[in-house]
């Protein structure tokens, strides 16, 4: 596609280490999985993806693995969460990561603590949610959150909340996009980015950015291919300045698929630059 640019040095917000114990890392959704058939499934989203490739050979290195990708697709720079792995290469590779805490609002003291912890330590650019993956589960506009978003708020970072439909087969109503409409009501300082999709919701999501400066979105768990219209749209008018790029490897998706396919979508030659790395600069102070 014309206009795609091959040496922007993009930003990805949801990068991660590919690992051998892959399975573990969703036990937290098993108290709240009903079906059987997700009881054997390794990723709890798998009916949805294909070749995932979330796995590590013996004796291999995860941040190498995932260092090798980025350079031969051109990520600069990953936002990755904030485990064992993740920190070590924020250590060894300053340049190449940021790190982002992952939180469960139900024990709002201690989520507070541990968000104002990881800054003073670990210097992170953002506080990520997962609000259907918690237990109990917690709305988006629920009153657990607001501590956490007023502690965004006074560390100067912004926070990641899924949005939409979720992947793993829980309800979904206390993602529907309508949410964020209160929460940027109530903290109008606040830079809140939705992932993974707001579908069926993206129509409305592109309603409330125009309404909201400070309310975004990133690409984050879909293929290029599958991008919302009215996203696509959105970011080629009035949202140049809103839409980011998230990919989704190792946990559903390649970064060679999503880099072969994202020339085809259809964004303006201006726009990409934008979408790529400039947004994710700006909004998460990078």
């Amino acid at each position: 596609m014309p206009g795609f640019p091959s040496d922007v040095g993009a930003v990805d917000l949801m990068i991660g280490f590919p690992s051998a114990q892959a399975r573990s890392h969703y036990d937290f959704l098993k108290p709240q999985l009903r079906d059987a058939e997700s009881a054997g499934m390794e990723f709890p989203a798998e009916y949805m993806f294909k070749g995932v490739p979330n796995h590590l050979d013996e004796g291999v290195d995860p941040v190498g693995v995932t260092l090798a990708q980025m350079d031969a697709c051109g990520v600069a720079v990953g936002l990755v969460g904030m485990g064992e792995t993740a920190q070590r290469a924020v250590k060894e590779h300053p340049d190449r990561f940021r790190l982002s805490l992952e939180v469960d609002p139900n024990d709002i003291t201690a989520t507070v603590r541990r968000i104002r912890e990881a800054h003073e330590e670990h210097r992170i650019a953002a506080v990520t949610t997962f609000p259907a993956g918690c237990n109990p589960q917690v709305p988006v506009s629920d009153r657990r959150y607001y501590p956490v978003y007023q502690t965004c708020i006074d560390l100067d970072i912004p926070i990641i909340s899924n949005a939409g439909i979720p992947g793993p087969r829980v309800p979904a109503a206390c993602q529907d996009v309508m949410h964020f409409d209160q929460v940027c009501y109530d903290f109008p300082e606040l830079r809140i980015v939705m992932r993974h999709g707001a579908e069926p919701w993206e129509d409305l999501a592109v309603k409330l950015m125009l309404k909201w400066p400070g309310l975004y979105y990133m690409t984050s768990a879909f293929a290029p291919k599958y991008y919302p219209k009215a996203i696509v749209d959105y970011a080629n008018t009035r949202g140049a300045d809103k839409i980011m790029y998230a990919g989704y490897y190792p946990m559903g998706l390649s970064l060679e698929r999503i880099f072969r396919e994202l020339p085809d979508v259809p964004f303006k030659a201006e726009v990409w630059p934008k979408f790529l790395r400039d947004n994710a600069t700006r909004v998460f102070k990078l």
